[in-house]
């Protein structure tokens, strides 16, 4: 393709990438190659990458390395000096259903995913895919599958068949595009009837113990913005979100937490627990347990309205204070929380 503007002899080339999918590592080992070799044969030709879906981890590669993108849901980056033009759109932050996807690869979705994505950004390297299938129990097949997805995503790097590297922030933003924290059906609203801070009181006020071994108080933990909250403040309030273990009923926990259904207005959530690895490494405060930061900053970053800047806030200080809250490695090999 040829650029030439109207009534001058100064014209730019742009040698078109048609792809399917454009995944960072394809970037890294190939198109930058390619367009440094383009800039040593001929200054006047740029490297033009077309695609269905371009990421957004995927788009900040290439523009960081002077390569143009478009795709088809309108992200858009064309930046070329002479002659002088620059077209920037933003499209599709996810990618839509219908977009081609890697044959064969395993995602960032779903609950057993959440597993190793824990795992990975809680404990530093290095990691062996062995010691990470057992801590998760999972599958090793399915663990080996996912892994090569994250290097090729450049989520972590390996050498040889450990991995030495984790780009934990970016494996979390990367988790929450692919999951929602208030997917349909998965919680329930209502209105605390004394006003959220008496519900925490009341939740810290709950038996220690039942008869068959497991209370009340260890199935209910705080995540999203309260959670955010023990370590940075964007905001004050917000919802109060719980998640409830599989052993509680919710009409059971509601009614000891003086709790009012509503369908609008709710400031109190009960979230259906997905995993039980989300109460993995939680922590007890004033008798109330909270998820771990990583599953809170997790969780804000796929949550609703102001909890994304929540989520990038406790990002900032988890990556300014990793003391605060990565495990040491002798984590790796301690069995998931099962009841």
């Amino acid at each position: 393709m040829e650029v030439q503007a109207e009534g001058d002899s100064v014209f730019t080339q742009l040698l078109v990438e048609a792809t399917q999918v454009v995944p960072p590592r394809f970037v890294m080992d190939q198109l930058v190659p390619k367009m440094q070799l383009l800039r040593e044969v001929n200054h006047y030709t740029n490297l033009l990458v077309i695609a269905p879906y371009i990421s957004s981890q995927a788009q900040e590669l290439l523009r960081r390395n002077g390569i143009a993108y478009l795709d088809l849901t309108g992200n858009v980056d064309v930046r070329v000096p002479r002659p002088a033009i620059i077209i920037h759109t933003v499209g599709a932050q996810k990618a839509p259903r219908s977009t081609p996807r890697e044959t064969s690869r395993t995602t960032l979705a779903g609950v057993k995913a959440g597993r190793l994505v824990r795992l990975l950004a809680d404990v530093p390297p290095p990691h062996r895919a062995t010691d990470l299938h057992r801590t998760s129990t999972l599958s090793l097949p399915y663990v080996s599958r996912l892994l090569d997805t994250l290097e090729d995503q450049l989520l972590i790097r390996r050498k040889g068949r450990i991995i030495t590297d984790v780009d934990w922030a970016q494996l979390l933003r990367a988790r929450a595009r692919e999951t929602s924290l208030l997917s349909h059906g998965a919680y329930r609203g209502f209105l605390a009837s004394n006003g959220v801070p008496a519900v925490l009181q009341q939740i810290a006020q709950l038996p220690k113990a039942y008869d068959g071994g497991l209370a009340a108080i260890d199935g209910l933990s705080v995540t999203g913005s309260y959670a955010a909250q023990r370590f940075v403040q964007v905001a004050v309030g917000g919802q109060l979100m719980l998640y409830m273990a599989s052993w509680l009923n919710v009409d059971d926990v509601a009614d000891e937490l003086r709790l009012l259904p509503v369908t609008e207005g709710a400031d109190v959530l009960l979230l259906n627990e997905p995993d039980s690895f989300v109460r993995r490494r939680s922590e007890f405060v004033d008798g109330v347990q909270y998820v771990a930061p990583s599953q809170a900053a997790l969780d804000c970053l796929a949550g609703p309205g102001r909890m994304p800047a929540e989520g990038e806030a406790l990002l900032d200080f988890m990556e300014a204070h990793p003391e605060e809250w990565r495990a040491s490695k002798k984590v790796i090999g301690t069995p998931p929380l099962e009841h």
